[in-house]
């Protein structure tokens, strides 16, 4: 994708990974709107960088989505990149999680892991293909290839933007609109909760390495430790993700 003179939307761009990505594309030239469900998240964004476009917009609703789309179609026509930024991430025992009396909480992953970046692609889709150049980012993570069992709906969440990620780009093939994937490791964000990831990638170290990828032209691009996993094979995964299990199930038992 060309790096600057786009009109771009994020979302979940007000903080983490989302506004790391802002900082960068605004730095590269470029006009940059980001939502997300916290107002005063967004006005912190903007109060960093001024000349952020923010949108209040909970994804999970179906209607605020196509609001959404509306909205930043008719103020900005111009609009050619679509970044799939917003997720959570829920750590739980399925023992132990209260899935009758509190199912919605687990479903919430579900929608805005799943659903909204499914919808939101196929809502730009087509406005895309009429644009001499555009580009659709999902962002996904290296938990999309090798699972991380605390982590079960995340990770399958994750799975499945992968799975449909590479299904958009096909049938996208034949026309101006570029797909890419994104894979991040752990990166130092406050995803799932603050502090669980004060070992992951530094924030800023991860942004450069991915707008690197995005300089080379890459289709999918991972980061540190995601980088092997997007080529694993199947044994190499298996045992990853034991590993992994065996030093992590403490934390939620």
């Amino acid at each position: 994708m060309k790096l600057s003179g786009n009109t771009i939307l994020i979302t979940g761009g007000s903080s983490g990974i989302g506004f790391a990505f802002a900082e960068r594309f605004i730095k590269a030239g470029n006009q940059v709107i980001v939502c997300g469900r916290r107002e005063q998240a967004l006005q912190n964004a903007k109060e960093k960088l001024p000349s952020l476009i923010t949108r209040i917009c909970n994804l999970d609703s179906e209607s605020e989505r196509v609001a959404l789309f509306d909205w930043v179609t008719v103020n900005y026509p111009e609009v050619n990149v679509l970044v799939n930024n917003a997720g959570i991430q829920q750590r739980f025992n399925v023992r132990k999680a209260d899935v009758r009396s509190n199912w919605s909480y687990f479903r919430k992953e579900i929608t805005t892991n799943i659903e909204a970046p499914f919808h939101l692609s196929m809502l730009f889709a087509s406005f895309f293909a009429t644009k001499e150049e555009a580009t659709i980012i999902n962002v996904t993570s290296g938990l999309a290839f090798t699972p991380f069992a605390i982590a079960p709906i995340y990770s399958a969440t994750k799975a499945a933007l992968h799975s449909f990620t590479m299904s958009l780009r096909h049938q996208l093939s034949d026309t101006s609109v570029e797909v890419i994937e994104v894979a991040p490791p752990a990166v130092n964000t406050d995803l799932g909760g603050a502090g669980l990831h004060t070992h992951g990638e530094p924030l800023d170290d991860f942004a450069d390495g991915i707008f690197q990828g995005l300089k080379e032209g890459k289709k999918e691009i991972g980061y540190g430790t995601s980088v092997n996993r997007l080529r694993m094979s199947r044994d190499e995964v298996d045992e990853h993700v034991e590993n992994m299990y065996k030093a992590t199930k403490n934390t939620i038992e």
